[in-house]
């Protein structure tokens, strides 16, 4: 096949951006997008490699269908969906909680990631050669939360049976979907976890972090895998983050 053709959503900063990285120094041409053009661009800018910059609302279908037409127009088919844009919340009582954050996050982390999981689906069904990958980034709240994280905790719980799921109806078509956990990637978005983040034992504490590029470079290997086989679920986190005694 030639040169292969990766989608990642929230290219632009953390993740996102390392997956971007990693994927264009393995030969991929990557289609960059988020809400921030200008975001996009600063971060295309740093690479090397062939890229398509489309800054789109994922929550939104027809700007999602829009930025999947993009994708083909330009390289006429597509390999690879990396679902990793999200969003958190502010960490209050589920009480406190504004029904209005609640729509954000879901909009955002999970009607998000079926819009574009729909998207390709479509395109992979048809194309020729038929087939690709889909990766979702689930997070390790979507085996076990944080206090005081309802709506980000509900999300990633349901990214898991959307990974699932896509990867049952992908079967008769070569699609294969798998899910990456990530916890305490070092990015602008876990930085208060080096100064201290609430415990489930009510206590504050610091938690180590790791070197966001060791996510990207998972995602690769689970991406350069023949479509004949699928991590279907991954995680991969800080050593020493209390997350396996959480509680």
């Amino acid at each position: 096949m030639s040169q292969p053709i990766a989608l990642v959503t929230g290219a632009g900063t953390g993740v996102g951006k390392a997956i971007t990285g990693a994927l264009l120094k393995a030969g991929y041409a990557v289609a960059m997008t988020g809400r921030r053009s200008e975001v996009l661009e600063a971060a295309a800018s740093e690479f090397a490699g062939e890229t398509l910059v489309y800054p789109a609302d994922i929550g939104n279908s027809e700007e999602v269908d829009a930025l999947f037409a993009a994708v083909v127009a330009r390289y006429g088919r597509l390999d690879l969906l990396v679902n990793n844009a999200g969003m958190s919340a502010p960490a209050v009582p589920i009480n406190e909680l504004d029904v209005s954050v609640w729509h954000q996050v879901v909009g955002a982390n999970l009607t998000g990631a079926f819009l574009c999981t729909r998207a390709a689906f479509r395109q992979m069904k048809r194309q020729d050669p038929q087939g690709g990958r889909i990766i979702n980034n689930g997070s390790i709240s979507s085996m076990t939360p944080r206090p005081h994280s309802a709506p980000y905790t509900a999300t990633k719980h349901a990214i898991t049976g959307l990974t699932k799921s896509s990867a049952l109806d992908g079967r008769p078509f070569n699609i294969a979907c798998g899910q990456i956990d990530i916890g305490n990637a070092a990015t602008d978005m876990t930085s208060a976890m080096s100064k201290g983040v609430l415990q489930a034992d009510g206590s504050t504490a610091a938690e180590p972090t790791m070197d966001v590029t060791l996510v990207a470079d998972a995602v690769l290997n689970m991406a350069r895998l023949p479509l004949s086989a699928n991590v279907l679920s991954m995680t991969i986190m800080a050593t020493k983050m209390p997350f396996v005694g959480r509680g």
